[in-house]
């Protein structure tokens, strides 16, 4: 009797989920225990987990097979098809497309299925040996809100594998070859056969790759690749905010069938003058009284330098103005957002006797009282 799990228990859906259910519910798992995303003593474990869930999508996103295993279980499933040939057609394709911020191409699935001797699509590779792309990498830049405004160009400091430039790849000593492991002799698997199921399983001595070295280069021991630290210049472009995700493309590691890509998380510094909403920023500023009452030219900061801004006579405390195009560029379309000046009115909280004069003068022409406490009162329902 099979121990496997039941395929729609392993995604947690319904026998009669739609394949779009099962696409969509294969992709939140696959997110979840993508082996790069957890810690290092859990790897193991996300790679079994991610192996039985893409088990299931394979089976289920399959209509023949998805058939065959509602008549029969895995019996039907196991005694018709190898391993291998599980994943041969399933569309992984159109669930991850997309996807490359998760790091979940196809690099990552060269990575765990590899050791079988076959790609994403199903198809053997060559001489079983694993032909990936090299991983993707993710780092932090940090920038002030006036370079997420212009766009700048950092320059990143950044540790990651590349080719060995002694050995060329190959790990072996120059002067020396890799000879065909003799143990698969050169497939890079081996198939075990028990009745009506075949299983295909690493070679142990090779790992899957179909040959081995007798003499490791020194400078990589072996693994065709070194630890390197690289500055790499990344351009930022305007518009861009905290979490926008720049794609740098061949800037990750290197793999035996090409470099991943890095991805450049952007953190932008909190401003002490201006706040971010989308597009627009919104900042304040303080005028006096006689500015608010009679009006005036102030000047007001930008992201871009000062400005003279005029205040209308009778501006309420509170009232806030609007700069045309002096935000943040679109990212995505043209224009930029908008710059919007809250004013806060200051109210004296002491006056020559020249200036009460003036203002209890104001108070009785206006036909208010003139007493201290009731004038102070009238000023604060005026200007706050």
């Amino acid at each position: 009797m099979s121990t496997k799990r039941d395929y729609y228990e392993i995604l947690g859906i319904k026998k009669s989920a739609s394949l779009d259910e099962i696409k969509k519910t294969y992709r939140t798992l696959a997110l979840r225990h993508h082996p790069d995303r957890v810690v290092h003593e859990q790897k193991k474990e996300a790679e079994e987990k991610f192996k039985e869930i893409s088990e299931a999508y394979a089976v289920l996103s399959d209509s023949k097979k998805r058939a065959l295993y509602d008549q029969y279980g895995h019996a039907g499933i196991d005694q018709k098809y190898a391993y291998e040939d599980i994943f041969k057609g399933a569309d992984f394709g159109s669930v991850f497309q997309g996807m490359g911020d998760f790091g979940l191409g196809g690099g990552l699935f060269d990575e765990i299925f590899g050791d079988l001797g076959f790609d994403i699509s199903g198809t053997r590779t060559r001489r079983g040996t694993r032909s990936r792309r090299g991983r993707d990498l993710q780092i932090a830049a940090e920038i002030t809100l006036e370079e997420a405004a212009s766009g700048t160009e950092n320059t990143i400091t950044l540790p990651r594998y590349e080719v060995c430039e002694v050995c060329g790849g190959s790990g072996a000593k120059p002067g020396t070859k890799k000879s065909t492991c003799s143990a698969c002799r050169g497939s890079g698997r081996n198939v075990v056969s028990n009745g009506f199921f075949q299983v295909a399983q690493t070679c142990t001595q090779c790992h899957g790759e179909g040959s081995v070295i007798q003499t490791p280069c020194t400078q990589c021991r072996g693994q065709g690749r070194s630890k390197v630290t690289r500055k790499i210049k990344v351009k930022i472009p305007p518009g861009v905010d905290t979490g926008s995700n720049l794609r740098v493309r061949g800037e990750g590691e290197a793999g035996s069938s090409g470099r991943g890509d890095l991805y450049v998380v952007i953190q932008i510094h909190p401003h002490p003058v201006f706040q971010r909403h989308g597009v627009d920023i919104l900042t304040e500023i303080t005028i006096s009284l006689s500015a608010a009452v009679l009006g005036a030219e102030v000047s007001v900061p930008t992201l871009a330098g000062k400005v003279s801004m005029t205040i209308p006579a009778g501006t309420q405390a509170g009232k806030v103005f609007r700069l045309k195009n002096k935000g943040i560029p679109s990212l995505h379309t043209r224009g930029a957002g908008d710059e919007l000046i809250k004013v806060n009115v200051e109210i004296p909280t002491r006056l020559s006797s020249e200036q009460r004069k003036i203002f209890e003068e104001f108070a009785r022409v206006s036909g208010g009282p003139t007493d201290k406490s009731s004038f102070t009162e009238k000023i604060k329902k005026a200007f706050i």
